[in-house]
């Protein structure tokens, strides 16, 4: 039994590494895997960080909450905001990437149905559960990986601007976040992979799904700025908690130094407030603000629904396709 069971975990990890090293392999795949968060990332900083803090000094300048004009120019608090603004765009960047990346992982199974692979290991002594297993912890283990290697440059990028200011708390509960967000998004993605059966398909549906998916979870613009009906549609991706999570471990220190730093300057809680729900800091579904704790909760209820599903269509995943293939009579 022992030796049965020795067996099956020496299938199971050959085929799994026999996966990472297909992917590996391809330069060209692994290069724009790796470069989905680096151009966000750049883009952001050319361009959209600039439209955030102008957002910023518009809020502080709003004649309504009466600020004197050398609180709005004060050079300590601006850096606070830039501080929230670069930890509330990396976050949402990082929640962005553990989708984006397990999408595009995906392409070896859907290249090994295409060009028929799956059927040498169907023709083999080889259980179906393992060479479906082996997928999900070979998208697991990379999604896992190039998103662990974004978040080292976010904080190298932070400490680089003087900006890097989380607990060592806030960086492990990034940490654990980011393994659920990742456990999630393999989850999810497979099982919307499982029914594509060619190459060009799986092209069309990164491309649609990585510019959608950025605006539906929340990654580049709070939620609340979208449509009622949309928000409720968010509601249903697990990227949309998962990036929430991240922003309030990234977020933490920074909104309490800008708190503290403004209460000193004699600025009010209605204006904090309103920086704070201008960067989507509290999500908000269907009219009730959902606590870190029920956000948890949700993805925790995504992983397990998306487990169910896939093991209930887990042979579209090992399904055997491509040429040679046996033809109906």
């Amino acid at each position: 039994m022992a030796d049965g069971k020795t067996r099956y975990l020496d299938i199971f990890l050959r085929l799994t590494k026999r996966h990472l090293m297909v992917f590996f392999k391809d330069k060209v795949r692994l290069m724009f895997t790796l470069l989905v968060p680096v151009i966000i990332f750049a883009v952001y900083l050319l361009f959209l960080r600039g439209l955030e803090l102008a957002t910023v000094e518009n809020v502080l300048s709003d004649p309504a909450y009466g600020l004197d004009a050398a609180i709005i120019r004060d050079e300590v608090l601006h850096r606070h905001i830039e501080t929230l603004i670069d930890s509330w765009m990396l976050s949402g960047i990082l929640g962005l990437s553990t989708v984006t990346v397990a999408l595009q992982t995906n392409t070896v199974f859907v290249d090994d149905k295409q060009n028929g692979v799956n059927r040498d290991f169907a023709s083999s002594p080889i259980h179906r559960g393992l060479l479906i297993a082996s997928y999900f912890l070979y998208n697991f283990l990379v999604s896992a990986l190039i998103c662990l290697v974004f978040f080292v440059v976010c904080l190298v990028y932070l400490a680089a601007v003087g900006e890097f200011v989380m607990t060592f708390l806030n960086v492990l509960t990034v940490l654990v976040v980011m393994f659920f967000a990742t456990v999630a998004s393999t989850l999810m993605t497979i099982f919307i992979c499982s029914f594509v059966k060619s190459e060009g398909t799986m092209m069309s549906i990164v491309a649609i799904f990585s510019t959608a998916i950025g605006f539906l979870i929340g990654a580049y613009m709070p939620l609340g700025m979208m449509p009622g009906w949309v928000q409720s549609l968010c509601g249903f991706i697990p990227g949309t908690y998962a990036c929430s999570l991240l922003r309030y471990a990234f977020m933490e220190t920074p909104l309490i130094r800008l708190t503290q730093y403004a209460e000193s300057l004699g600025i009010g809680a209605e204006v904090l407030s309103e920086l704070s729900g201008s960067f989507g800091y509290h999500l908000t579904m269907f009219g009730v603000t959902v606590s870190p704790q029920w956000q948890a909760l949700a993805l925790t209820v995504f992983i397990l629904l998306f487990l169910g599903l896939n093991i209930g269509v887990g042979k579209k995943v090992a399904e055997v396709l491509g040429l040679g293939k046996k033809k109906k009579k």
